[in-house]
């Protein structure tokens, strides 16, 4: 499923993706034990993300040796937030200017 979505952004949006010319590099972010323990309220939790450093985390990540194992916790927040632009990004009212 994830390689028919990324074929799909590949093909709406090229191979490669210039942060620098979106206009949107920071992000709330909910800190993840909040987001899944309904219990008490996030916004104490909530916090400022960043693209471009979701994407040098992912690109370190693949400069590790490959015995280094990934930090799922961690490595995976950053994933999430470089698939959470890519979902921004293809958002009617963003691409309202697009013909």
């Amino acid at each position: 499923m994830c390689g028919l979505l990324l074929t799909a952004v590949e093909e709406r949006f090229g191979a490669e993706i210039d942060l620098s010319g979106l206009g949107v590099d920071y992000y709330w972010n909910v800190d993840l034990q909040s987001a899944f323990e309904l219990a008490d309220d996030p916004a104490s939790e909530i916090d400022v993300g960043q693209s471009s450093d979701d994407v040098a985390e992912l690109l370190a990540l693949l400069r590790r040796p490959a015995d280094d194992l990934p930090v799922l916790w961690h490595d995976l927040q950053h994933l999430a937030g470089v698939l959470r632009l890519l979902a921004y990004l293809d958002l009617p009212a963003v691409n309202a200017g697009d013909s």
